[in-house]
């Protein structure tokens, strides 16, 4: 079967240990086309962000940008500004047919926390080579606060898949018009593009920036933080707003999105050329978001963003983004916002799952 595997497929390859981990994988790992994975004990600081590269190990490269190891069991804290390397409790024997590739969850995503999946001999991050068997290691580098993390917590996520089942234009024109992806006209050019809402229907409050100097998030606690203390409100009546140079943003698209069940999607960045300034997306889009059989109808996909070197006006309705669509090998038994702890399901504007959602 071509396409995405679902959360089955998944646990086939558990059983089979193409997919192992120490320890054992627990159910509330398996998503409906992806697997959630989990921090080691073992951490090292180092000084640069490294990849492999062909015939090395992630443990040989260490060896020349290890600073110190840390042992995470008893909680440690990773430190705004600074990159770290997490061998993780999962490991890869893939079958020739299979490749993976691995994205940051959400709510990593929305705390700028940068976190990208490394692999022995692997020359990209987050893409893994059909037949890849070793170990799975996370790079960390918490970009706008600093964060206190235990072995088994789930920052990135991994998809696997056989064959190319990515959708052509004119596949996802014709999906569009059958089932509808997204709230209105579809922008569909290597995938749906989607545009950042700076007029909402109610109220003037369009996003959020990160404040430069504040407390640890403790990556447990869930609904704890005041947003205040972390987050600057950013508000317009205009319809726009000016980024301003290193500053992270997190802003929504004026779309709702739409993920039928027999597909999954990654979003990608637009083009370069758009301005100066990159939405960081944690890209994975599961069967079943914003699906209405699942509890949404059509969810607003959430923005990471963050200027480059100038300041850049940002305008309502600009083309921000795209997702890429993929077909899925079966359709999961369980969808997403169906049945599982789904926290963004039926999404507005929304900060990560770690702060109040009715603090101001």
């Amino acid at each position: 079967m071509i396409g995405v595997l679902p959360s089955q497929q998944l646990e086939t390859m558990i059983e089979a240990g193409q997919i192992c981990a120490e320890p054992a994988i627990i159910p509330e790992q398996i998503q409906p086309a992806s697997v959630d994975l989990r921090l080691g004990a073992k951490a090292w600081r180092v000084r640069a962000s490294f990849l492999a590269g062909h015939g090395r190990t992630v443990a040989d490269r260490l060896a020349d940008f290890e600073m110190h190891q840390i042992d995470l069991t008893g909680g440690y804290v990773l430190e705004k500004g600074c990159v770290y390397v997490v061998e993780l409790m999962e490991s890869l024997d893939l079958p020739q047919g299979i490749q993976a590739v691995a994205n940051a969850k959400s709510s990593t995503g929305r705390l700028d926390l940068l976190t990208r999946t490394i692999t022995d001999g692997g020359e990209e991050f987050d893409r893994i080579q059909p037949g890849y068997s070793g170990p799975l290691y996370a790079e960390i580098c918490p970009r706008s606060f600093s964060v206190l993390v235990r072995p088994g917590m789930r920052l990135n996520q991994i998809r696997f898949r056989q064959g190319q089942a990515v959708l052509s234009d004119e596949t996802l024109t014709a999906l569009h018009a059958d089932t509808p992806l997204v709230d209105g006209d579809a922008v569909i050019s290597e995938g749906l593009g989607f545009s950042v809402d700076l007029k909402p229907e109610q109220g003037d409050l369009v996003g959020y920036r990160a404040k430069p100097h504040t407390g640890v998030i403790d990556l447990d606690l869930i609904g704890h933080y005041d947003p205040a203390e972390y987050w600057e409100e950013i508000r317009t009546t205009s319809g726009q707003i000016i980024l301003d140079p290193g500053a992270f943003y997190i802003l929504v698209s004026r779309e709702a999105v739409h993920i039928p069940p027999q597909y999954a999607a990654e979003m990608a960045p637009y083009l370069a050329m758009v301005g100066e300034f990159r939405v960081h997306y944690a890209g994975f889009f599961d069967p079943g978001f914003g699906h209405a059989a699942a509890g949404g109808a059509g969810s607003r996909g959430v923005l990471e963003v963050r200027c480059h070197e100038a300041p850049f006006a940002l305008e309502h309705g600009q083309v921000v983004g795209r997702l890429v669509y993929e077909k899925m090998a079966q359709v999961p038994k369980q969808l997403y916002g169906a049945g599982i702890a789904s926290n963004y399901q039926g999404q507005g504007l929304k900060l990560s799952k770690h702060f109040k959602v009715d603090a101001r």
